[in-house]
């Protein structure tokens, strides 16, 4: 949808309100718009695009990426990208770093919803734009329940001083009424989409949002059900063959897409790829891949790397490993697809000389790793500044997986929560062992496995911090020092590497994590201060 979904036209029409702004960063209702507008479908469609324009506060595709800057995985070093204070469990109702609490999307879809009914169009068509709408907006609310808990639940567009007095509803019953309307919207969206309307909202996205809220929610029966949905026509989405070429713009669209936010270089691109990659690469390093993150990955023979049967070598510690870990992640001797400027294979850790990569340097990874998922192929982005590409909120594999905790965790293990987990595991590029069922084969070590699974093959894509928040892991995982690569040298001519013991590499200062409130944000002061009927999150 990338014609589609860069549509501003509606939001330039609209007028600032007079009145002082409120938290709900309302689309300002305008008597003059209102009336040029809704006379036909092409104005509907134009009005809805202005939606999917604010979806996310128009940087969904940002936090999908970024976000595990705010988890055990990423590691952002620049306090101004506003992920610090967030991970190091400093953030306060003040200082709350990167925030999420912004309403411009729904306000605009209330505004769409409000209106569109006197457009004289196909009823056919009418509904289902309604039903994008309805499905952005209960994305958002997804997105504001899961970070915040309590929030105000508005479902129709409100004048200034009816903004600055809303209350908040439970989560609970933000959840309730999400699946509601997820319910009700699915019927009235297609399959799927051609041509420009491809990224639209379809079905499926309504259906796998659902089974993912459900999932969050421990409703796992209807998760199943959901999922099972999916896995049968007249869907057919499946496992794409690379693991690579599924984030890359060339492949984009796939079969595993159910839903994204697509960007386009000549208009709306995506304007984070250059904080993306590496220096040598003319990147800034803000996702800097952790020591926790490389060690989760399995070796090749389908073993954690404590198990003494794995074969793992410390010195030589990304030989023989999954390969999503190469695909993820730029390793100290990593070969990239193009000649570094300074030779062909990857070393931020060599200090004499010092590359251009070398770890801490400006713009260089704080932990030596640097984050290859997403730019695996630079010559996919010929400027780095104007970056066509789409970011994957749901695909399949995440099906998949969601199948076989929601039956994991109902205790109702059978085939198919192997054949979940192996059909992830399996796909062509990865090809990972299949799961071993003789030590796998009970609720507890199920549960790790998939666990590790969800972590290594969801690596930033901005799931981890919500799998944290469910599973409660925040005090094992989110305390203490993090951690980077072992120092040592890089041989330019072979890429072999020569670790030093004893050299790890500190990341920062250690974390500290309070599970009294920090597995929910900080409601921003400002907002509070304007609407007093908001309540702050306990322990801010």
């Amino acid at each position: 949808m990338k014609k589609l979904i860069i549509t501003t036209i509606i939001l330039g029409s609209l007028a600032a309100s007079g009145c002082r702004k409120s938290f709900l960063d309302r689309a300002p209702l305008d008597s003059y718009t209102n009336n040029v507008l809704w006379k036909s479908s092409n104005d509907a469609i134009a009005a809805l695009n202005g939606c999917y324009s604010k979806w996310g506060g128009g940087n969904n595709g940002y936090y999908g990426v970024f976000a595990d800057n705010n988890s055990d995985n990423t590691f952002d070093q620049f306090p101004w990208e506003n992920w610090l204070s967030l991970s190091a469990g400093i953030a306060t109702p003040t200082n709350t770093g990167y925030s999420k609490w912004n309403y411009s999307c729904i306000q605009t879809c209330n505004w769409f919803l409000d209106n569109v009914s006197a457009t004289n169009m196909d009823a056919t068509l009418k509904a289902r734009l309604i039903a994008e709408a309805r499905f952005l907006r209960a994305y958002e609310y997804f997105t504001l329940s899961q970070l915040y808990g309590a929030v105000p639940l508005v479902e129709h567009n409100i004048t200034p001083d009816e903004a600055n007095k809303v209350t908040q509803s439970t989560k609970a019953d933000v959840v309730a009424y999400i699946l509601k309307e997820l319910t009700a919207i699915a019927p009235d969206l297609p399959v799927k989409y051609s041509g420009s309307d491809v990224g639209r909202i379809t079905s499926g996205a309504a259906i796998a949002l659902k089974a993912r809220i459900e999932l969050f929610n421990k409703m796992y029966p209807e998760c199943i059900a959901d999922c099972q949905k999916l896995m049968a026509p007249p869907y057919s989405y499946a496992i794409y063959p690379s693991y690579v070429d599924l984030f890359r713009q060339p492949f984009a669209d796939n079969q595993e897409v159910i839903l994204d936010v697509q960007f386009k270089a000549s208009d709306n691109n995506f304007g984070w790829a250059r904080n993306m990659t590496i220096n040598s690469l003319g990147g800034y390093n803000s996702i800097a891949p952790t020591q926790s993150l490389v060690d989760a990955y399995e070796t090749a023979n389908g073993k954690t790397i404590d198990d003494p049967a794995s074969g793992y070598d410390a010195t030589q510690p990304y030989k023989n490993r999954d390969p999503r870990l190469t695909a993820t992640v730029f390793y100290p001797g990593t070969q990239y697809s193009s000649k570094l400027p300074y030779g062909s294979y990857y070393d931020p850790i060599s200090s004499s000389p010092k590359t251009l990569d070398h770890w801490g340097d400006n713009n260089c990874s704080p932990s030596a790793y640097g984050l290859r998922k997403y730019t695996p192929v630079i010559a996919d982005f010929p400027n780095m500044d104007q970056v066509g590409m789409d970011v994957i909120l749901i695909r399949y594999a995440e099906i998949k997986l969601m199948d076989a905790e929601a039956k994991i965790e109902s205790n109702k293990i059978d085939a198919t929560v192997y054949d979940d987990i192996n059909s992830v595991r399996k796909r062509p590029d990865v090809n990972m062992p299949a799961v071993d069922q003789s030590k796998y084969n009970d609720q507890a070590s199920l549960r790790t496995l998939l666990r590790r699974e969800r972590r290594v093959e969801l690596a930033v894509e901005g799931l981890r911090w919500f799998d944290i928040q469910r599973w409660q892991i925040g005090a094992q995982v989110m305390n203490g020092q993090v951690t980077g690569s072992l120092l040592g040298t890089v041989n330019q001519t072979n890429g072999a590497i020569a670790l030093t013991p004893g050299t790890t590499i500190k990341v920062g200062t250690p974390r500290v994590f309070d599970a009294a409130k920090n597995y929910l944000w900080p409601i921003p002061q400002t907002e509070i201060d304007l609407n007093k009927n908001l309540k702050q999150n306990p322990g801010y």
